[in-house]
């Protein structure tokens, strides 16, 4: 596997205190320092910590402690690393730990224990090394299987690096005898609410019964090569569900707002027996409609206030989309858009796509999407 590929790195904070500026700003330097860092935010637990480091298939699984619970937690997550199946992902764990402690951390099988006072360099060298030790380890493995979750997230890493897996379907249960997989792309300008929307939209489907995998991308820095990988952030839920599968993708320099070999993840998940695979781009301009071309269906997010009968004429990203979908209806304005959008639909001769207002905040509108999305 190629070694110049970015350290991929997941930050949580783990416990119930509510200050997280600490693992903000270590989340910002190495992202900074050129790596893929996938943030989790407050109040997580060890274990939705560890399924999401599964999932993502991360080098590093750094974790911020402000409760002086180290000694109880820590060797938690390492059970629960081990229990999962990717024994070979160090944990390190950053707040404020006696020195003392140190050494029973270490002992519990802590790859690193960073004090207040260590420097961003320390843990950045620190978190590279143990990066470099792993991808060691990992480059005498075989092809991974996708019979697992972590096989599955391994080999979507192998995918995300030109490397082929192949791959065997296999059925996920009564959904699948019944209907064929879905891929949904999910579209919209920056702020419009993407990521809370799938997160609400996954948990609907989830409630039906359809394993439902998510692809999430984000932009790389055209500066470090780094990113800020935070959509997950608000798909997480506080118990993990093994039935709801997230990856976070950079975008590392792909025009149109997804990412490299996105395809193949998609064939991927399929081939694993996810019913439906929603795919959430970048922040979307007129003119960023690749997305077409990976999925058969595109659901293109707005908000009250996001443009009017000529913005809705214009060619490009409005064209592709199957359906539309008026994020924050609960917002003034939005019933205006709704009308605008309907009446530049009716302009043209037998468009006939569907317009729903939604709210995702509060987890309104969205079950005609889960029948919309079950008719394929």
């Amino acid at each position: 596997m190629p070694e110049n590929r970015p350290p991929r790195v997941l930050i949580s904070k783990i416990g119930l205190d509510g200050h997280d500026r600490g693992a903000k700003l270590i989340v910002r330097n190495l992202r900074d320092a050129g790596m893929e860092v996938i943030y989790t935010g407050l109040w997580q637990t060890p274990a939705s910590t560890v399924h999401a480091a599964m999932q993502e298939d991360v080098d590093v699984i750094g974790v911020s402690l402000l409760s002086a619970a180290h000694m109880t937690i820590i060797p938690e997550v390492v059970r629960l690393v081990a229990a999962a199946g990717i024994s070979d992902t160090p944990v390190v764990v950053g707040g404020i730990i006696p020195e003392a402690d140190k050494p029973g951390l270490e002992q519990a099988g802590c790859a690193g224990v960073f004090n207040p006072g260590t420097s961003s360099q320390t843990i950045i060298e620190a978190i590279r090394d143990l990066t470099r030790r792993r991808r060691e380890r990992q480059a005498r493995e075989s092809t991974p299987g996708i019979e697992t979750a972590a096989g599955l997230a391994r080999a979507l890493t192998w995918v995300g690096a030109g490397r082929p897996v192949p791959t065997t379907p296999r059925p996920s249960g009564a959904s699948r005898a019944t209907s064929q997989p879905a891929s949904i792309g999910i579209t919209g300008a920056p702020g419009v609410g993407k990521s809370t929307f799938i997160g609400r939209l996954a948990r609907n489907l989830r409630q039906r019964g359809k394993r439902v995998a998510v692809i999430a991308v984000d932009p790389t820095s055209p500066i470090t090569g780094g990113s800020l990988l935070g959509d997950r952030l608000r798909m997480m839920q506080t118990e993990p569900d093994d039935g709801l599968f997230v990856r976070s993708l950079a975008s590392a320099g792909t025009q149109g707002g997804i990412a490299p070999h996105v395809p193949e993840a998609v064939a991927l998940f399929h081939a694993a027996g996810y019913d439906v695979v929603l795919l959430e781009t970048v922040g979307a301009g007129q003119n960023d409609v690749e997305v077409r071309k990976v999925t058969p269906r595109v659901l293109l997010l707005v908000m009250p206030g996001a443009g009017d009968a000529v913005q809705f004429t214009k060619a490009g990203i409005v064209e592709i989309a199957s359906a539309f979908v008026v994020n924050k209806a609960d917002l003034p304005g939005a019933d205006r858009t709704i009308r605008e959008l309907r009446e530049t639909l009716s302009d043209g001769p037998g468009d006939a796509r569907p317009i729903w207002p939604v709210s995702a905040l509060r987890g309104e509108g969205l079950d005609p999407i889960c029948d919309w999305i079950e008719s394929t």
